[in-house]
């Protein structure tokens, strides 16, 4: 059974940075792609970034680009991302998801 557990979240201040990890159970880790999504209040879930199975392969959004860092280390089953230079828009909660599984998500708040 996959479980994935998201942790990070917070209070920060713009500007401000913050790193979300995503812990995976299963076997399907290390074969899966890994993604990051968000949810502001108000507004649907939005994709934020993915990074392939061996992590050789990175996208963002453009909303986030030059801003997040996504990373994993395949033996921790743990996929990161690293959050700089946070904007108040920023603020949702955000989520990891691996193939059709989704974590409950971590709240981020960006306040001006």
């Amino acid at each position: 059974q996959v479980q994935l557990v998201e942790s990070g979240g917070g209070l920060v201040q713009a500007g401000e940075s913050l790193r979300l990890s995503c812990a995976a159970s299963g076997s399907l880790f290390s074969i899966s792609t890994m993604g990051w999504f968000r949810r502001s209040p108000g507004k649907q879930r939005e994709w934020v970034a993915t990074i392939s199975s061996d992590g050789r392969v990175t996208n963002y959004a453009d909303s986030v680009k030059g801003r997040f860092t996504i990373s994993r280390d395949n033996a921790k089953n743990t996929v990161t991302l690293q959050m700089n230079s946070l904007k108040p828009e920023d603020t949702a909660v955000y989520y990891c998801s691996m193939r059709s599984f989704w974590g409950q998500g971590t709240q981020v708040t960006v306040s001006s």
